[in-house]
């Protein structure tokens, strides 16, 4: 596989690609392309998509999600976020709009394309970044969660005042690694329709990210 990433972050995570972890993840990587040459999502220039469309310099809100959506078209490469054409949207990302709409007033999106939340640093992040078909899970466990485990601690090394948006057991993991003193850190449960209504709608993770953003002399997000 080739591993494409803008210049910000190929600096600062190149000594990764070395680790043994890594190498390990690629052989796996190899065999799932060659058992299932159409069946392992996103699509290999879309893996990194999440880094690429989100600078390091320009993070100022992480939104963490689990895997890749395991249906075929739906994943992209950022978190949550589905191509334009995808209809009916994923019932997680339909729970998303509906947070958005009773938290701050906006008006739900007519396609599921969150590329525009990660032109203004929101880095879209899954916890692991691929999928095989219809098996959700299936690439856990295989050495992504240590390579999202360096995104974040290099984040919480070089950068402060990032609001990191945990939603689900799995993404709040990753709050181990965050200074919560100098960073804010949301946690709910996920949006998906198992857990929504445990605590996620109510939660008002879009309008407790822009004051936090405002309060620190930073844009807020045009959600």
């Amino acid at each position: 596989m080739e591993i494409r990433l803008n210049d910000s972050w190929a600096s600062i995570l190149r000594n990764e690609f070395k680790k043994d972890y890594f190498q390990s993840l690629l052989r796996f990587l190899a065999l799932e392309n060659e058992k299932f040459p159409t069946s392992i999502f996103p699509k290999e220039e879309d893996i990194f998509r999440a880094l690429n469309a989100c600078c390091f310099e320009e993070v100022k809100v992480v939104i963490l999600g689990q895997d890749p959506y395991p249906t075929k078209g739906h994943a992209h490469g950022l978190c949550f976020s589905t191509e334009k054409s995808v209809m009916p949207l994923p019932k997680s990302l339909q729970n998303i709009f509906k947070e958005l709409n009773t938290d701050i007033g906006s008006k739900t999106s007519s396609n599921g394309n969150l590329q525009h939340w990660a032109d203004q640093g929101v880095l879209l992040l899954n916890t692991v970044l691929t999928v095989r078909e219809g098996e959700a899970d299936s690439h856990s466990n295989k050495g992504w969660e240590q390579f999202t485990d360096a995104i974040i601690n290099v984040l919480n090394e070089h950068a402060e005042n990032i609001v990191y948006v945990l939603w689900g057991a799995k993404a709040q993991k990753k709050a181990k690694s965050v200074n919560e003193d100098k960073n804010l850190v949301l946690k709910s449960p996920h949006p998906s329709p198992l857990s929504s209504y445990r605590g996620f709608f109510g939660s008002k993770p879009f309008s407790k990210t822009n004051d936090y953003l405002e309060k620190h002399h930073k844009k807020k997000i045009e959600w």
